[in-house]
């Protein structure tokens, strides 16, 4: 059911983006410092999304990555304080008289 809903979101969503397509035919052009080139409107907003998501995966990978050195660093000091708090344990009690 879950691959049937799946696909239905993605027909969906290419029958959008062709819809958009067939709406903006109209050429643009874009500078960029090294030159020049035209694009359909569609393709270039398209093109523009597709950056934007790959920076933003960018960031958010960097964010984890971060976390994720974090954890292993507290993991290891957990370790090191259970560590000393068993050999702790296993010290006999001394009474002070």
């Amino acid at each position: 059911m879950r691959r049937v809903l799946g696909l239905i979101v993605l027909i969906v969503l290419i029958a959008l983006g062709l819809s958009f397509a067939m709406l903006n035919p109209q050429s643009v052009v874009l500078d960029f410092y090294f030159g020049q080139s035209t694009l359909p409107l569609s393709l270039a907003l398209v093109m523009a999304l597709a950056i934007g998501a790959f920076i933003g995966v960018l960031v958010v990978l960097g964010v984890v990555l971060r976390q994720r050195w974090q954890l292993r660093r507290v993991n290891r000091q957990i370790d090191s304080i259970q560590k000393e708090l068993s050999q702790l344990r296993k010290l006999p009690i001394r009474h002070a008289n």
